[in-house]
């Protein structure tokens, strides 16, 4: 990292990245439903409308589609809109113009034209959101052809990543955690990219990698002390991006570990998991010691209650089980460190911190 680096948190690193190519780019606008409101999408797009005005930093009516064809149309006119949803789950009724316009564009004119959009998507869990507001649809949209989508962990990577998603030419989903909102990290007050599709090393290992992304990425790294109590040495690799997947990067550390976990956000079935692990299986050059295995939701829906959600999301205290389920270990030692942990815990699960103050 360069220049003058600064603790901020994950939300304040979206702010400056929207910001810096604002005053970078005059074609940059940003709309949304409650972009210019007093907690500005969990203070992601605080202070734009008074530093930019309102012909640039617009809220918009509860008309997902309709908007979202606006975005479209003004990406395709030169402009470089940020479209923001409160919740990934009110993209569903904007897929038509994602998927059928935006995605297409480019291949349908003969590479001539491009729409460059980024539509930036809000995923949670807890809190009594329930079924229909903490849903992580990563999958879904990385299985489009012409939607790149990121998952950044940490705020280094929410500034970077946003600002090469901003300047790149066709559609890319940003996807943030809003769990990792109040999270702090170095980030540099310059103006700085972090390249899409390229994935990171959190932590060096030997035993097994796990792959992750977005918010799972720090449970897993959680998981690292626990396991090293135990005698396992995990590396974690974070993937950053789903679409397009860095697979050389992913390869690299299996062969060196030659095992897997993929902890996921998402549902089992058909999910993001099942990709990467297809990936690397169907490579004949890696030779695995034990099965690969994923951590992911159960094919259910969320609950609302904190009673059933500390039964439904994975912790890193899951992810410690399942590598000690793949590699074998001593699992009453992990168990007492386990019981240690939770009596540790001054918080309820279904929020991240003490200082969590609701969804909004």
């Amino acid at each position: 990292m360069r220049g003058c680096i600064v603790n901020k948190t994950y939300a304040k690193a979206i702010n400056e990245a929207i910001d810096q190519c604002m005053n970078k780019y005059d074609s940059v606008i940003v709309m949304g439903e409650g972009v210019p409101d007093p907690k500005g999408i969990f203070g992601t797009t605080l202070g734009l409308k008074e530093k930019y005005g309102s012909e640039r930093v617009m809220d918009l009516p509860l008309s997902e589609n309709c908007f979202t064809g606006v975005c479209v149309g003004a990406a395709i006119n030169g402009l470089r809109p940020v479209l923001t949803h409160q919740r990934v789950d009110f993209s569903l009724l904007s897929m038509d113009q994602i998927i059928n316009s935006a995605a297409k564009w480019h291949y349908m004119f003969g590479s001539l034209q491009s729409v460059p959009l980024v539509i930036k998507m809000t995923i949670g869990k807890g809190w009594g959101q329930g079924p229909q507001h903490s849903q992580n649809l990563h999958a879904l949209f990385s299985h489009i052809p012409g939607l790149k989508v990121v998952m950044p962990s940490t705020p280094y990577d929410a500034k970077g990543l946003l600002i090469s998603s901003i300047e790149d030419n066709n559609p890319v989903i940003y996807i943030d955690h809003r769990w990792l909102h109040n999270t702090f990290g170095e980030v540099p007050n310059e103006y700085y990219r972090v390249p899409i599709g390229k994935s990171r090393t959190a932590k060096e290992g030997s035993d097994i990698t796990i792959a992750s992304i977005s918010y799972m990425v720090n449970e897993s790294l959680k998981a690292v002390d626990l396991l090293r109590q135990v005698g396992i040495n995990p590396e974690i690799v974070d993937l950053r991006t789903t679409n397009p997947l860095d697979y050389t990067h992913l390869k690299d550390s299996v062969n060196k570990t030659n095992n897997l976990l993929v902890v996921d956000l998402g549902w089992k079935n058909c999910g993001f998991a099942s990709e990467v692990i297809t990936r690397i299986v169907e490579d004949r050059g890696i030779k695995l010691m034990n099965n690969p295995a994923r951590l992911t939701l159960p094919d259910l829906y969320s609950p609302s209650t904190p009673a059933l959600t500390k039964y439904f999301y994975n912790r890193y205290t899951d992810v410690a089980r399942k590598v000690i389920d793949v590699l074998g270990g001593n699992t009453e030692k992990l168990e007492k460190l386990i019981l240690l942990e939770e009596e540790k815990r001054t918080v309820p699960l279904d929020v991240p911190d003490k200082d969590f103050m609701g969804p909004f």
